[in-house]
C-alpha cells in the first residue's frame, strides 16, 4: 500500500483544480475549495502549509472523495 505523500499546499490545490474543485477564497493560512457533485455541493479547507502533513493529506482526500492512486495521477 502507496502512502500518503508530504506535499506542499500549491500543489494539492493544483491537482484538485485537475478533479474540479474550484478555490472561493482564502482567509489567512486556509483556502477554502468547493465542488458541486450533483446535487450536493461538497465544501473543503486545505491549510497553505509547506508541507502539509501526511495525515492531515489523508483527511482532505478522504472529505474530497479522491482515493490515492487517483491524486497521485492529478499530481
Amino acid at each position: 500500500m502507496t502512502k500518503v505523500p508530504s506535499t506542499n499546499y500549491d500543489k494539492v490545490i493544483s491537482a484538485l483544480r485537475k478533479d474540479g474543485w474550484v478555490v472561493v477564497r482564502q482567509k489567512g493560512s486556509h483556502i477554502r475549495l468547493h465542488k458541486h457533485t450533483g446535487e450536493e455541493a461538497i465544501k473543503l479547507t486545505v491549510p497553505a502549509h509547506r508541507p502539509i502533513k501526511r495525515t492531515t493529506l489523508s483527511h482532505i482526500l478522504k472529505q474530497a472523495r479522491l482515493d490515492l492512486d487517483r491524486f497521485l495521477e492529478l499530481l
